[in-house]
């Protein structure tokens, strides 16, 4: 769908030879000015011949090879990992049976060495005993099941770090890919502006023009070479950002990231909370939670019943009759009031906080999701607005008024004016364009899905722990 009319080049070649001598003419004739795209959805470079900035000389980078290599690479995320890892081996051990207790010893008469009287006093022998603690029947599967509802929660964690930092790695990426078109925008401009100031050092020459419409082009020129200089800047630190993500050197030359072809569609609210209901790892995590605490408040009414101590025994006193001992001993919680009673009491209200977690992170993450949809959806509507109304308006602008400079009826200054409007307006497409991206991965990281149904179905990453 087009945009409407815009400046074509031999119409501001055209233009331009009206204006000014034959020998700058042959200079601007070369240029080609800055376009909107003809859709929201396709990347102004469509438009037609484009000059695009040289790639950095470390080549172009894929969002999902930086991708592939953070999962792999990320220090935090292999910390997260270690931690789940070492979650799961609780279960096993809180669902085993405590250390049997092993007793050597004798009883001697007469001498403190172990033989002394044995065969000979009743009482003296030299035996062992063995000793098992038993807990009541069922508390050690609920200890068991807290353990493994702990790693389940870890579990989700892990899943939530991970797509926090890949959300952080496309909103990067796609801050660093706007810098590298943001300086691909002024550099082309700047060429215009040179231009412009060469015809208008002509026109000076031969007395038809002022000396003030110099300076100002002068003026022009050195913003853009600010605007450069800060893009620089911003770049290298984005560059560094991306490296500390990927475990990098901060100094590693990144490379250019590669252009975006099309931009995605986006979901609807409904279906992205959906999504979040059933997808999202903090409340995944969270409900895990609650399950644990559930167990815990089982586990606190087995305590009202008592643990069981089996211990057998075996003694030798020489010549007389070997003798052997079985005991079994049972712990009364007689003290319930002062001790059962308020940790079943405690392990309840941890329980009501784990619930009212839970219904506070996902009134959050609604509020959250809905955030980041109104946002990518003003963002989509902006780049309509830009692409449809402004920037085409803005061509007629600068069409309009090169053709009354010609004929006097505006000064440079306007010219100068409205050229600026369309480098300010094709600047703001493309942030508004990465602030839709952004949005769309911050999104994601909610959901815990990708939100564009073109890739719904082909996830480039998908990591264990969410199967």
């Amino acid at each position: 769908m087009k945009t409407g009319r815009h400046i074509g080049i031999p119409t501001l070649w055209f233009l331009i030879a009206c204006l000014f001598p034959v020998e700058i003419v042959a200079q601007a004739a070369h240029y080609q000015p800055p376009l909107p795209p003809p859709q929201a959805g396709s990347p102004p470079g469509n438009t037609g011949p484009r000059t695009r900035q040289a790639p950095d000389t470390a080549g172009t980078v894929k969002l999902t090879d930086l991708i592939a290599e953070l999962l792999q690479a990320n220090p935090e995320l292999a910390a997260a990992r270690k931690r789940y890892e070492v979650a799961l081996t609780r279960p096993s051990q809180e669902g085993a049976l405590p250390d049997p207790r092993l007793t050597v010893g004798w009883i001697s008469n007469g001498s403190p060495l172990p033989w002394a009287g044995l065969g000979i006093e009743p009482t003296s022998n030299i035996g062992f005993q063995v000793a098992q603690a038993i807990p009541y029947p069922g508390k050690r599967t609920l200890k068991s099941g807290v353990a493994r509802k702990d790693a389940e929660s870890e579990a989700q964690m892990y899943r939530a770090r991970e797509l926090n930092l890949v959300a952080q790695l496309k909103s990067s990426f796609h801050e660093l890919r706007f810098l590298y078109e943001a300086d691909d925008i002024l550099k082309r401009n700047q060429i215009f502006l040179q231009q412009l100031l060469n015809a208008a050092e002509a026109r000076y020459a031969v007395g038809k023009a002022m000396q003030q419409d110099l300076f100002k082009s002068q003026v022009e020129i050195s913003i853009l070479d600010n605007k450069l200089i800060v893009n620089e800047q911003k770049r290298a630190r984005v560059n560094a950002e991306i490296n500390a993500l990927l475990n990098r050197p901060p100094g590693s030359s990144l490379g250019q990231p590669e252009p975006a072809e099309t931009l995605p569609e986006l979901e609807s609210l409904p279906s992205l909370q959906n999504l979040a209901g059933t997808a999202s790892p903090l409340l995944r995590a969270q409900q895990s939670i609650i399950d644990g605490k559930q167990l815990g408040v089982q586990m606190a009414h087995k305590d009202y019943y008592p643990d069981f101590d089996v211990m057998g025994g075996y003694y030798n006193q020489g010549q007389m009759k070997n003798m052997w001992e079985f005991k079994v001993q049972v712990n009364v919680p007689i003290y319930f009031w002062r001790k059962q009673r308020y940790a079943l009491e405690e392990s309840s209200l941890r329980l009501v906080e784990a619930q009212k977690t839970y219904r506070s992170t996902d009134q959050m993450l609604g509020f959250q999701i809905r955030d980041r949809y109104l946002a990518a959806e003003a963002s989509k509507k902006l780049l309509e607005l830009y692409s449809k109304r402004i920037i085409p308006l803005a061509q007629f602008a600068l069409e309009s008024s090169l053709a009354s400079y010609e004929t006097g009826g505006v000064d440079y200054l306007t010219v100068l004016s409205n050229f600026n409007s369309i480098l300010d307006n094709e600047m703001s497409y493309y942030e508004q364009r990465t602030e839709y991206l952004k949005a769309l991965a911050s999104l994601e990281e909610l959901v815990a899905k990708p939100v564009d149904r073109a890739s719904a179905d082909n996830e480039p990453h998908k990591s264990e722990v969410q199967q």
